[in-house]
């Protein structure tokens, strides 16, 4: 498909995507469309109302971002990114509600990524975990300085020593009968909801629990989860290692496949 770029259903111009790379302050959700459906539309929808109330203060008009979704697929496949911010936004009266904009930026659609992921913990508690906010400054960050140190990728602990998420993913790990989720303050991402969902109608038990950084035992298996991929193995955590289970990938795979791609 040809990229497309929206702000509220027209072509974008330069005075507004001016301003949104200027003032860091939004929020977004990002999906993967398949011939005009995606999986957990209504729970993007929910995220998308929810920043919008927490961070402008009104109300998010779900048809019309709905609409404005449509619009930019054109009933095709692609990778979408909605973001809410507000041309409208005075930095002098911040506390009042202001009207949003949302933009709808459509690229082509992605193959779900599985090559394996090296990650190192490192200490960090992102401001507003709950909210999926354009604020990406420090996940970068701590990313590449990952990377310069010779691993793929970071996953964050908090001051406690317990895991988190990762940089744009959450983080599942396997014992051999359930998946474990972490459940330190994170972002509660859409793919992760929807493994869980999949895991309940398959039947196998899905929980949450403390995972600290470094006491792995009994973790067999750990793996990545976002908007690009339900599954991609973790093959070590620092020094320690998991291993990459083709039949955790298989169960991964199954549970998303149970849950249904939805038109926008």
């Amino acid at each position: 498909m040809t990229p497309r770029i929206e702000i509220n259903g027209l072509p974008a111009d330069a005075p507004a995507l001016a301003f949104l790379a200027q003032v860091n302050y939004g929020h977004f959700t990002s999906m993967q469309v398949r011939d005009g459906r995606v999986q957990g539309i209504e729970w993007h929808l929910d995220r998308l109302e929810r920043g919008t109330r927490r961070l402008f203060g009104i109300a998010l008009d779900r048809d019309c971002v709905r609409a404005w979704m449509r619009q930019a697929v054109g009933g095709g496949s692609a990778s979408l990114r909605v973001t809410v911010f507000s041309r409208h936004l005075d930095r002098a009266r911040l506390e009042r509600p202001v009207e949003i904009d949302v933009l709808v930026a459509a690229q082509p659609a992605r193959a779900p990524e599985r090559s394996p992921l090296r990650a190192r913990s490192v200490v960090h508690e992102r401001a507003l975990p709950e909210v999926k906010h354009v604020g990406t400054f420090d996940l970068l960050h701590h990313w590449r300085e990952a990377r310069l140190a010779g691993f793929d990728d970071v996953v964050f602990t908090t001051r406690t020593g317990a895991i988190a998420e990762g940089s744009i993913w959450n983080i599942g790990f396997w014992d051999g009968e359930a998946v474990i989720l972490p459940d330190a303050p994170s972002l509660h991402g859409v793919t992760s909801r929807l493994v869980e969902a999949g895991l309940a109608t398959l039947g196998v038990p899905c929980r949450r629990r403390e995972v600290r950084a470094g006491a792995y035992t009994g973790l067999v298996a750990a793996f990545a989860m976002n908007s690009g991929s339900a599954y991609r193995p973790i093959v070590a955590i620092d020094e320690c290692p998991f291993a990459d289970d083709p039949r955790l990938a298989a169960l991964i795979d199954a549970a998303c496949a149970t849950q249904p791609w939805e038109a926008l």
